[in-house]
């Protein structure tokens, strides 16, 4: 009995012996989740693994093009208890804080996306088999906004006198990712608008039309460059002429205007209801894996209500730590400061007059038109565009000739007017007279 008990144990011990070494061993690897990251911080990845076998190496991979390229980032051999980084060539940005954890202390955007960690083992029937396990994780990086800016749409733009004109402010978000949340306020209050999925096809079709005519146009007065002190006013008789160009809309009586004076025009028209505004918002990507983002406002210009309208726009990001803004204050141009050089311009001269700029901040850019009181400009044409009038090889016709800047944006327009003065020298008879009787007067003096 005891010689059979003994063979029976003898041979249970080598059916267990033979059945441990033909099961598989027993591996699983799992990857704790990360909440989003920002540029700049320190990333851990830590890889979770549980095993009765014997290592043989961890892997760590980052997987590009959906899923069909994996590249190892960092690896651990545990046969030779090494570990070495496959970013050598681009520069080594892993550290090894235990044989299955890497961190990343300065995270990109080019790190935005799946990792996965990769654990062998030895298979206990034979050490050349390695049995392989492996978890993922998806690595989002943050990036908040860099830049923000408010400009008009299409401009520079001219003044409407007659009537109403749609005005679109657009806000430019740069640098960020995800896409911010874009909005505007007007003067630090949140405008209420209503989405505009597509832009409007014409003024006509969508904008408010609730609008007065309006027979007083009592704050076009002459001013001064020194001084802005009213110096005239007066009622202007009512038109229902259609709007015409710019040099045809000018007085004649403009012949007799002093030296350099400035005057400034209002709308012939105004709102009587609240304007009511038009947000859209678009984001696309960009080639360093951020967004750009753009926001529209667009609403019926009041100008005698919206000259001074202090208007920003605010982003919200989770990158951000507090709301990022830039703001414009809608002002039409006052007070062009102008220079001519030279300043004491020869007959055959190149003369030059220019806008330096304004007695006040503008925006938006303004629109700048040149013309000659009562005559064509040098080169025959009736006006020119730009901030600069170039008046090559001046005749002494053009002595005593008064040129007209006009600067406008949607908000409203100021005219500068300025005499241009051309120093000749004298020839002829009565050059000869006028030297002649300096030089008497010269003698008789001496005598």
């Amino acid at each position: 009995m005891d010689f059979c008990r003994a063979l029976r144990a003898v041979l249970s011990s080598h059916l267990f012996f033979s059945f441990f070494l033909t099961f598989p061993a027993y591996l699983t690897v799992s990857i704790e989740p990360l909440p989003p990251v920002v540029v700049g911080d320190a990333v851990t990845l830590k890889c979770n693994f549980k095993t009765d076998g014997k290592m043989r190496e961890i892997v760590w991979y980052r997987v590009t093009d959906g899923g069909t390229i994996k590249q190892k980032i960092f690896t651990f051999d545990a046969m030779f208890s090494t570990n070495f980084s496959h970013m050598e060539n681009y520069r080594k940005r892993e550290d090894l804080v235990y044989q299955s954890t890497v961190r990343l202390p300065e995270v990109r955007i080019s790190d935005n996306g799946p990792y996965e960690c990769h654990v062998g083992i030895y298979d206990r029937a034979t050490r050349e088999k390695v049995v392989l396990a492996s978890g993922n994780i998806f690595l989002n990086v943050m990036a908040p906004p860099t830049s923000i800016s408010v400009l008009a749409a299409d401009t520079p733009a001219p003044f409407s006198r007659y009537q109403a004109q749609n005005f679109t402010l657009v806000c430019v978000v740069s640098g960020g990712k995800p896409a911010p949340l874009v909005y505007f306020k007007r003067d630090g209050e949140p405008i209420e608008a209503t989405p505009l999925p597509e832009p409007p096809a014409g003024a006509g079709s969508w904008a408010p039309r609730n609008l007065l005519h309006r027979d007083l146009d009592d704050t076009k007065v002459p001013k001064s460059l020194a001084a802005e002190g009213e110096v005239g006013g007066g009622r202007l008789t009512a038109t229902a002429d259609p709007p015409r160009g710019l040099a045809a809309e000018r007085d004649p009586v403009t012949e007799t205007i002093p030296e350099t004076v400035v005057s400034r025009e209002f709308p012939r028209w105004v709102h009587v209801a609240e304007p009511i505004y038009y947000f859209r918002h678009t984001h696309a990507p960009v080639s360093d894996g951020t967004v750009e983002a753009r926001a529209t406002l667009t609403w019926t210009l009041n100008p005698q209500i919206d000259n001074e309208a202090l208007f920003s726009c605010e982003v919200k990001h989770p990158a951000l730590s507090m709301p990022m803004q830039s703001e414009v204050t809608l002002v039409a141009p006052k007070g062009p400061k102008i220079m001519m050089t030279p300043t004491r311009a020869r007959v055959g001269d190149t003369v030059r007059i220019l806008v330096q700029g304004f007695q006040n901040e503008v925006f938006p850019e303004p629109l700048f038109t040149w013309t000659r009181v009562g005559s064509r400009l040098l080169d025959g044409s009736a006006e020119h565009d730009g901030k600069e009038l170039v008046l090559e090889r001046v005749p002494a016709e053009l002595n005593g000739s008064m040129y007209r800047c006009t600067a406008q944006n949607p908000l409203g327009s100021t005219d500068t007017h300025t005499r241009l003065i051309v120093f000749g020298s004298l020839t002829g008879h009565c050059g000869f007279r006028l030297v002649l009787a300096l030089t008497l007067t010269v003698i008789l003096e001496l005598t």
